[in-house]
């Protein structure tokens, strides 16, 4: 998927140049790359919306339930993009790491054994209780530079730690993507930062970030 994705790469990107008539940023390269159709002028930012094709989806295990259920009723042998599932949220932490899994494991038995046979039956990638949380997994295992992807998992942008554009959805988003469906975007502001001087103390490249996100 990745080596048919860089094929194809540099040609996207140029047409993307000759329709907005300058260079573009990484967020627009990476948009531009993935849209369903070449529109007939450049989107105008905060204005419009797009279509476009995410390279893969990732669920975790509150939220795939339901997401599940309404792929098997489109009747579809296999996922349209590769598909993940993995079940981190409803193991507790309270008393220590083997007590919380065992204790998931005896309240969820039914739910993780529904997702893991069912992400079987579609060719999914299943990931038990105890494997790891989704966002670390999902930087590690599936992120690649220049891709898009969608989860159903607020964490989901963590794959951009690896210069993929990763977006948070809802479930009923990830099944469209799941049986084929383009999804709809809208094609964002952008907002330039510059960065200068040096961290100090016990501040962490995390605290630049919260503070730009809370201006």
């Amino acid at each position: 998927m990745n080596e048919a994705y860089y094929t194809r790469l540099a040609e996207k990107q140029r047409a993307g140049r000759d329709l907005f008539g300058r260079p573009m940023t990484l967020a627009e390269k990476i948009l531009f790359a993935h849209l369903h159709s070449i529109p007939g002028k450049a989107p105008a930012r905060g204005k419009d919306y797009t279509a476009v094709d995410p390279d893969r989806v990732a669920m975790q295990d509150a939220t795939a339930q339901m997401a599940l259920l309404q792929f098997m009723l489109a009747r579809r042998e296999v996922s349209a993009v590769p598909v993940s599932v993995h079940c981190d949220h409803l193991v507790r932490a309270c008393r220590g790491a083997r007590e919380d899994l065992d204790a998931a494991l005896q309240e969820n038995g039914e739910v993780y054994g529904f997702l893991e046979t069912a992400a079987r039956r579609y060719g999914m990638d299943f990931w038990k209780p105890g494997a790891g949380i989704i966002h670390q997994i999902v930087l590690e295992e599936y992120a690649f530079p220049g891709g898009l992807m969608i989860g159903t998992d607020s964490h989901t942008p963590n794959a951009g730690g690896l210069g993929m554009m990763a977006v948070g959805v809802g479930g009923a988003d990830a099944v469209d993507v799941m049986i084929g469906s383009a999804l709809e975007l809208g094609w964002p502001h952008m907002i330039g930062v510059r960065l200068s001087g040096c961290l100090s103390g016990w501040t962490s490249p995390k605290d630049a970030i919260l503070q730009l996100a809370g201006i």
